[in-house]
């Protein structure tokens, strides 16, 4: 395993880590416990040490599944989760000091903690990022040892340069993908100067970079891949990366062809990724222990070339630029 500083919080985290929301079940099929169990074995018994879940994923039960797991395990783990998504309607005004301390306590409550390495807003609207009281609050609830550090989990580039502004915040959680690329052109960079831990999040675009999909492909109801590909129920980049479906596939083949035929798009996709010095950690998410097992080998493999990467650069800028990119 590697490992790499995540920012301020000095914490030592595993290159590959672990996302939580589809922990324990498959986007829309049932939680199951003993599933996620199995998977956080997987994950730690191979040197992951970073766990990112938050408090709406599976109504709370990632949360307590990753609480109980900790709490029977001997290694120093990380973990991370999230507070704000609870919020109905999830706007700015429903944004308040009272209720996200209430959310952090549930949390601890939830995972069985004494504290929370890492508490993230969770993808808050814009407008949160200037109204200073709310950041206020988690400098509290780590004076009252609630808290370790606070981070925030962010749709857009400009709320992550926003967010950074603020001293006590330590991460950013963002898209970055080889279908979403602008958070390297200026982020990363700025990142770097202030050392801010970067998380990055949807790193396979939602499944799209595993090159296994096809335009028959089928989503089950309750699967964000079937009903929120225009952002029905939250911010559409969320999903695919915010791209359209066709499209998607479209660069997915073109990216195919880069590589030799044999070779694992996914495992090369995350490795894409970790080449980039200023991403502390990729959280890609697992349903089966085979899916962690498969995600760290890409730990293994070479560098990806510069000419590679140039062509992954053509590759971007001619099937996905023109859509995404100034949208995030």
């Amino acid at each position: 395993m590697e490992y790499r500083k995540l920012g301020k919080t000095g914490y030592e985290v595993s290159a590959i880590s672990l996302g939580t929301w589809q922990v324990g079940g498959k986007w829309g099929d049932d939680f199951s416990a003993t599933n996620a169990i199995r998977i956080l074995g997987e994950a730690v018994d191979n040197g992951i040490n970073f766990i990112d879940t938050a408090d709406v994923y599976s109504d709370g039960d990632s949360e307590k599944a990753v609480g109980n797991f900790v709490r029977s395990r001997s290694e120093k783990i990380y973990v991370a989760t999230k507070c704000g998504r609870q919020l109905n309607p999830h706007i700015s005004k429903a944004y308040q000091p009272a209720v996200l301390r209430k959310f952090v306590e549930n949390s601890l409550k939830n995972m069985g903690l004494e504290t929370i390495d890492l508490i993230q807003l969770h993808c808050p609207p814009t407008d949160v990022y200037y109204r200073p009281e709310i950041f206020e609050l988690f400098d509290r609830l780590k004076n009252e040892g609630k808290i370790q550090n606070l981070g925030i989990s962010v749709e857009r580039v400009e709320e992550a340069l926003k967010g950074i502004e603020y001293e006590n915040v330590t991460t950013v959680q963002i898209i970055f993908n080889m279908l979403r690329q602008r958070p390297a052109e200026f982020f990363f960079e700025q990142a770097k100067k202030k050392d801010i831990g970067v998380i990055v999040r949807v790193p396979l675009a939602s499944g799209l970079l595993t090159g296994k999909f096809t335009k028959d492909s089928t989503f089950t109801s309750g699967d964000h891949r079937n009903f929120n590909r225009n952002g029905e129920a939250f911010d559409k980049g969320e999903t695919f990366s915010g791209i359209d479906y066709i499209k998607g596939l479209e660069a997915v083949e073109a990216l195919k062809a880069v590589f030799p035929i044999d070779q694992n798009l996914a495992q090369l996709a995350l490795k894409w990724i970790l080449q980039y010095d200023a991403v502390s950690c990729i959280i890609p998410g697992a349903s089966s222990q085979e899916q962690v097992s498969s995600n760290l080998q890409c730990l293994s493999l070479p560098n990806i070339t510069k000419e590679q990467q140039a062509q992954i650069k053509v590759i971007y800028e001619q099937y996905i630029k023109q859509y995404v990119h100034q949208l995030w």
